[in-house]
């Protein structure tokens, strides 16, 4: 009788202790289980910030190209007496360029002075004698379009006259060029308006001409190619 009263007594104390430690084991896992999340929340939350991150900088990477990066003067070209122009570079070795120009024709070349818009594309394969001072691009080529403003051009031949007798357009020009570069690069504590400064020449032809060059045998070659010079100033 005694010894079944000490087992009871026992098992009391035990169940008594067990109560007692249950609820701060439940305090202990909830604590640890917030410690896991939280510590959870830390390891993402900063993934999700480099996304963020790594957007905004691509976003202002996209408006940055946008910036033109140098700007353009050229004399002659079948884009006007002179024209004068802005553009952009890209390429793994900036190898491309797409330029803007704006054209003038005197009065003297025609009735009226005109404006003229040309896009251009230019490809510079390759530099050789790169120095600390200058470049020279022994190669330039490309394509351009080039517009006049005014209402003596037109896309379609007027109704006065027959039909297919101007079967292309006067109104845009398509020419193709060739040409050389030299590049003299300013020292960095000399520069004010620009990083370098490149002179070059084009050789260029368009469309019309080639036709008529084709049609006409006693054509030479100065009725149907140009000779241009330009210079540029690169900003960026």
């Amino acid at each position: 009788m005694n010894m079944n009263l000490v087992l009871f007594k026992i098992t009391l104390i035990l169940a008594s202790i067990l109560c007692a430690i249950s609820p701060l084991r439940a305090n202990n896992d909830t604590q640890d289980s917030l410690s896991v999340y939280n510590d959870s929340l830390l390891r993402i939350e900063p993934v999700q910030n480099m996304q963020y991150i790594k957007r905004l900088q691509h976003y202002k990477q996209a408006w940055n190209n946008l910036i033109p990066a140098y700007l353009k003067i050229q004399y002659a070209g079948n884009m006007g007496m002179f024209s004068i122009g802005t553009g952009w570079q890209y390429g793994k070795n900036k190898q491309w360029e797409t330029d803007i120009f704006f054209g003038f024709i005197p009065k003297h070349q025609s009735k009226k002075a005109k404006l003229t818009f040309t896009l251009k594309q230019n490809f510079i394969p390759w530099k050789t004698y790169e120095t600390k001072r200058f470049h020279f691009e022994p190669l330039s080529c490309g394509i351009y379009f080039n517009s006049v403003f005014s209402d003596e051009f037109w896309s379609n031949a007027p109704d006065k006259y027959p039909n297919g007798y101007y079967w292309f357009s006067t109104k845009v020009r398509t020419n193709i060029f060739i040409g050389q570069r030299i590049t003299l690069k300013i020292p960095h504590n000399r520069r004010k308006f620009a990083r370098s400064i490149t002179f070059f020449y084009e050789i260029s032809t368009h469309d019309f001409a080639i036709i008529q060059a084709v049609k006409n045998s006693r054509l030479t070659p100065k009725d149907y190619i140009s000779l241009s010079f330009g210079t540029k100033f690169q900003w960026l």
